[in-house]
């Protein structure tokens, strides 16, 4: 799942440009964002959330972070897989 700033509007038609087809959640206000302290300030006023991956378990306890300053950096997918398989066994 996905958190943005944006309307679901915009959204909905960044997804159909790009093809993702898991959840995005919009967070026009950045609550999410800032509760998670993952807000970045782009200079007008206007907050996006910095690049982050979180694994939470059932019962909402944040079980692993990964935090950058990098747009360019994300986990890769067998990272955070084999994170979970660590985890959850």
């Amino acid at each position: 799942m996905a958190v943005s700033v944006d309307p679901p509007a915009v959204t909905r038609q960044h997804l159909a440009k790009t093809g993702w087809t898991y959840t995005f959640l919009a967070d026009p206000e950045a609550r999410v964002i800032h509760r998670y302290d993952l807000q970045h300030d782009v200079g007008g006023g206007k907050v996006i959330s910095r690049p982050a991956e979180f694994l939470i378990d059932p019962t909402g306890t944040v079980r692993w972070v990964d935090l950058t300053e990098d747009l360019r950096v994300r986990t890769r997918p067998e990272t955070v897989l084999g994170i979970f398989d660590r985890l959850s066994g």
